[in-house]
């Protein structure tokens, strides 16, 4: 950003539910800012796994003891509809992200999966999803590995390339008539009369409204108010693409995959052929080494004819977790929310969340949002769990010898 201006309404972070926001308010007419301070999609939103899912990580009937009956059912059926909002979203925009709306697989890692599976697949079918559940058989002939005891198929549910989505919305907001800048770090934020004031680079944007959407990427902006969140590392690695006489073999559906294990893992298959694997950890930091193992002696046990497939790119980003795994909506001023909160599901919930965010403030109506706004959320011994989940995965990763875990 190089000079100031005044719009409708600044969105302070460009993944997911801050481009979500801009593309909506632009296509309302609204004026936007989105203000970057690194490069769009940056963060978790370009670091994601790519997995689109419907709902949350945790099951409805969890969700509906913590929030309440008529909460957590509009919530879980506004997350629902998310798989089928982003499908719409990328086919409107045109945004080329290697869609791939086959489905997704849960996988049950051991006989205590299964149990996890069962009963997820009793709560979603009382919810109305469209959910199966496969057994060993049918799950070794959808994944093309006989290492899992069987799998919750969810169709509604797909894989995405997430950062071509998160630029893809970018480019459309622009399109549709929004500033967006990168290289652009918010270093302040002011309530002056009717309006918030966003310093970032020298300037200032004048907004009728403000959305903060940094959701684990939050950093040091002086505002009197931060998202309270427990910062959980992801990596993933790639594979250099699979030889052509395997891809018929391996995931020939194209569904993305996560397992049922405490230190969760992912896997799926690039439109190239790669065979990209994640799990919880910081592959940036001391665990590394740890990590990088794991990830070579997981995939020669799923996948043994792809032990040898080199590993060609690598990376790691931040899941922004809550205490009990729901995401949060926080009012923090007149028309100002932050959205935040997402225990990894950022693709679909950022894009529900991002959109309808946008209509409340335009509209000053918080009764379209999916979760009520809260004034104010805590979060108690955020370093000592962030240290725990750090020390749980290098010690999983160090010591068990089963797949994906």
């Amino acid at each position: 950003m190089a000079e100031d201006r005044t719009v409708d309404l600044v969105v302070v972070g460009g993944g997911f539910t801050g481009n979500s926001a801009a593309v909506e308010a632009s296509r309302r007419g609204a004026s936007v800012a989105v203000l970057e301070a690194e490069t769009i999609g940056h963060g978790g939103s370009g670091r994601n796994v790519g997995l689109i899912n419907a709902g949350l990580w945790v099951p409805p009937e969890e969700v509906i003891r913590t929030m309440g009956d008529a909460a957590g059912h509009k919530l879980m059926a506004a997350l629902a509809e998310g798989p089928s909002r982003v499908w719409r979203l990328i086919g409107d925009l045109g945004i080329a992200c290697e869609a791939t709306p086959n489905g997704t697989l849960h996988l049950a890692h051991s006989a205590a999966g299964v149990r996890d599976l069962q009963d997820r697949h009793r709560q979603g079918l009382a919810m109305g999803w469209p959910l199966s559940l496969l057994d060993a058989t049918e799950t070794a002939r959808r994944t093309g590995s006989r290492s899992f005891f069987g799998a919750l198929f969810d169709p509604r549910a797909g894989t995405i390339q997430p950062l071509s989505y998160a630029r893809g919305l970018a480019r459309a907001a622009r399109a549709a008539g929004a500033h967006l800048h990168d290289g652009t770090k918010v270093t302040c934020v002011q309530r002056q009369g009717d309006m918030w004031v966003v310093t970032a680079n020298g300037h200032t944007v004048r907004a009728k409204s403000l959305l903060l959407a940094t959701n684990a990427y939050f950093n040091g902006i002086e505002m009197g108010f931060r998202p309270e969140i427990v910062a959980v590392s992801y990596f993933q690695l790639a594979t250099a693409p699979m030889p052509a006489r395997l891809r018929d073999s391996i995931l020939s559906g194209g569904e993305g995959c996560w397992d049922t294990a405490v230190v969760m893992s992912s896997f799926r298959i690039d439109q190239a052929g790669r065979m990209i694997v994640g799990a919880v950890g910081n592959l940036e930091g001391p665990g590394r080494p740890v990590h990088a193992a794991w990830a070579r002696r997981a995939l020669a046990r799923v996948y043994p004819q792809l032990a040898d497939l080199p590993f060609e790119h690598d990376w790691r980003g931040r899941i922004a977790m809550t205490g009990d795994h729901i995401p949060k909506i926080v009012a923090f001023g007149p028309n100002a929310y932050a959205c935040f909160g997402y225990s990894g599901r950022g693709i679909s919930p950022g894009t529900v969340f991002g959109t309808q965010a946008a209509i409340a403030l335009l509209e000053g109506d918080e009764r379209v949002l999916p979760i009520a706004p809260i004034a104010a959320h805590h979060e108690r011994m955020v370093r000592a769990k962030e240290v725990y989940y750090e020390t749980g995965a290098v010690l999983a990763h160090s010591v068990r010898p089963a797949p994906f875990l």
